[in-house]
């Protein structure tokens, strides 16, 4: 894992952003502390920081060139099946001087150019420069498991992993309104778009090809063209998913360093564990438990499948205090608006499990891609629905004048029934966007008129539209798990997991993400994965004999902390300065009068989800204080 910058000047106004390409790369310093290196010629620059994890030798760091000194790549990643691929190349007369993926990688593209991208099994963001052609390769991998960002214009090509990097080029600011408006709905900004008008995100399973003046886009993945129906039974498909997890956990164990794994105590990181212990019976696993809240605390269901499994068990017990007194550094190190709660939580676990690991192994992906969410089980109700579906929307006025709150089980039971009985009217498109966001709707009204107009309501129903593409009236949850595949996993699950994790040099890798995994579990009916008892239906029967029995049945709970309490007490001075009408008023984007109204509804008895906008208000004011303000 590592962090990669660069730069490919068209002109001599463009070459003036070759003086940052240092500072581009220490702007990575975290995701790469173990060597950094830069290269530079007439035109273009490249930077890598590196977090040494397969051939610690300083023969493998980067930027690589080839042996003719033509190519040169700069990569953040890991391929898992680069021995076999290394075995072909050898067989076609390559000759390595390091044990590197990243050689491997580097001397495949150069034989096979985009085509290569179809046989690497891995995560991925990296860039190839050409010297010859004078052309740069930049390619990320299916999911969006690794960031790239990047900016083309008349002048210049640059590209970073992190935005506080892209900034070191002295970029233009301009604010993405429309991206701060879905920003406000989702929690998060979804590529290809950026809080910054004129940097992109690269999206999932793309490349670009640069050249001179120009910049030709391609994709080489797709869920949905991959898509097949399989005729396997069910106890053939679940033996079937069996042997590629099985397959999958293996190869991620490969590393030259310590590698541990997340264990929260729900079946994912549970089924993660077991296959791991096969391969690696001293495995070390980590988890994180809630003193102050048993609500929110799983650990008793980790330290079960701990001593079941027999796994070096290590759990960090945190008090409010102790995650208070993480929320600065997540915040210093959120470099574009993301308001995920839970990010403070993976945080904390990896700067723990850091102590003891280089790399941990994740459940994260197993809920979007086999419907494990809440939302899933309620899109299968409406599916599927009957009386009591219907019984549930006729009720709609009482579960609203209901108290509705995320902290406590009876309020979220309430607020749980009344965006059930909401969505349950709206169409098929409106009820994925409502159930999508973290908040009931009304983030225009936070803006002022001037952002607004700013924002472009036209443009923000295009980008909607396209998210919401692959969904039909009456949706299939198919089609709900794709667009989560699309949408939510990259936008949302993998940034948080990617940007906390190596905000403290610690690697993440995802099992249920291997592209064979993903491609066989699309091809299986819906009710193999989800019916109205059971979610992540085959998962769980496929491991049932080798997990504990008290991990079945029970209610499943977010990566949450208890925000509406800290908004009250705790965090009030930070609502204080960043929303007070001073800041408001001089900074010109949003609306007090409604601002105001939020204040009012939190201290109230009936909050919803109002903690979840100052939250995500407050992210983006602080963002906004760091980056635009100095």
């Amino acid at each position: 894992m590592c962090g990669i910058t660069g730069v490919f000047a068209f002109n001599l106004l463009g070459k003036f952003n070759m003086i940052h390409v240092t500072a581009a790369t220490i702007a990575l310093e975290k995701r790469g502390p173990d060597a950094h290196d830069v290269y530079t010629d007439e035109f273009v620059g490249l930077g890598h920081r590196r977090l040494s994890i397969i051939d610690t030798s300083a023969v493998a760091n980067q930027p690589m060139w080839d042996a003719q000194k033509r190519y040169c790549i700069v990569f953040n990643g890991e391929i898992f099946n680069y021995q076999e691929l290394r075995k072909d190349l050898q067989a076609q007369g390559v000759r390595f001087v390091s044990s590197s993926d990243t050689e491997v990688l580097l001397n495949l593209f150069i034989r096979e150019k985009e085509n290569c991208l179809s046989k690497l099994n891995g995560f991925f963001a990296f860039c190839v420069y050409d010297k010859q052609e004078q052309t740069f390769f930049v390619a990320r991998d299916r999911y969006g498991i690794k960031p790239l960002l990047y900016l083309f214009d008349e002048d210049k090509f640059l590209f970073s992993s992190e935005m506080k990097s892209m900034l070191r080029y002295g970029i233009d600011k301009e604010l993405d309104y429309t991206s701060l408006q879905t920003y406000l709905h989702l929690n998060y900004i979804p590529a290809p778009n950026t809080i910054f008008t004129h940097v992109k995100k690269l999206l999932p399973g793309h490349y670009l090809k640069v050249g001179r003046k120009k910049l030709e886009s391609g994709q080489f993945y797709s869920i949905a063209k991959r898509m097949s129906a399989s005729a396997l039974t069910y106890t053939e498909a679940k033996a079937q998913l069996k042997n590629l997890l099985n397959d999958s956990v293996q190869r991620r164990l490969v590393a030259d360093v310590p590698v541990g794994a997340f264990l929260s105590g729900g079946v994912d990181s549970s089924v993660i564990t077991a296959l791991a212990v096969k391969h690696k019976p001293d495995l070390h696993t980590f988890s994180i438990g809630f003193r102050d809240d048993k609500f929110f605390d799983e650990t008793t269901y980790a330290n079960a499948v701990a001593k079941h499994l027999k796994t070096n068990h290590t759990v960090f017990s945190l008090t409010h205090q102790d995650l208070l007194d993480h929320v600065e550094a997540v915040l210093n190190y959120t470099d574009e608006p993301f308001a995920d709660s839970s990010a403070l939580n993976v945080y904390i676990l990896s700067k723990e499990t850091r102590k003891h690991a280089t790399v941990a192994l994740s459940g994260d992906g197993a809920d979007e891609l086999l419907g494990g969410y809440n939302k899933h089980a309620a899109f299968n109700r409406i599916i599927n629905k009957g009386w009591k579906e219907n019984l549930i929307g006729s009720l709609a006025p009482v579960w609203k004048k209901l108290p509705q709150s995320r902290d406590g089980k009876v309020g979220n039971l309430a607020r749980q029934l009344n965006r059930f009985a909401t969505g349950m009217k709206l169409s098929s498109r409106e009820r994925y966007w409502q159930w999508a966001g973290f908040t009931t709707g009304g983030q225009a009204s936070l803006l002022n008129e001037t952002s607004q107009q700013k924002s472009n309501q036209q443009e923000f129903g295009s980008r909607k539209e396209n998210y919401l593409r692959h969904i039909s009236t009456p949706e299939t949850m198919r089609e709900i798990l794709l667009t989560d595949m699309q949408l939510v996993l990259p936008g949302d699950m993998l940034t948080k997991v990617d940007s906390m994790s190596m905000a403290n040099s610690l690697e993440v890798r995802v099992p249920f993400l291997d592209y064979r995994v993903v491609d066989f579990v699309f091809s299986l009916p819906d009710d193999y994965k989800i019916n109205r008892s059971m979610r992540k239906r085959i998962l769980q029967d496929a491991f049932r004999e080798e997990l504990p029995a008290k991990l079945y049945n029970r209610p499943k709970k977010g990566f949450e902390v208890p925000m509406l309490n800290w908004l009250r007490k705790e965090l009030k001075v930070m609502i204080d300065d960043l929303l007070s009408e001073k800041m408001i008023s001089e900074q010109g984007i949003f609306n007090y009068a409604e601002i105001q109204k939020l204040k009012a509804q939190l201290n109230s008895s009936d909050p919803q989800d109002v903690h979840a906008r100052i939250w995500a208000l407050l992210v983006f004011q602080s963002w906004y204080k760091r980056y635009l303000l100095r």
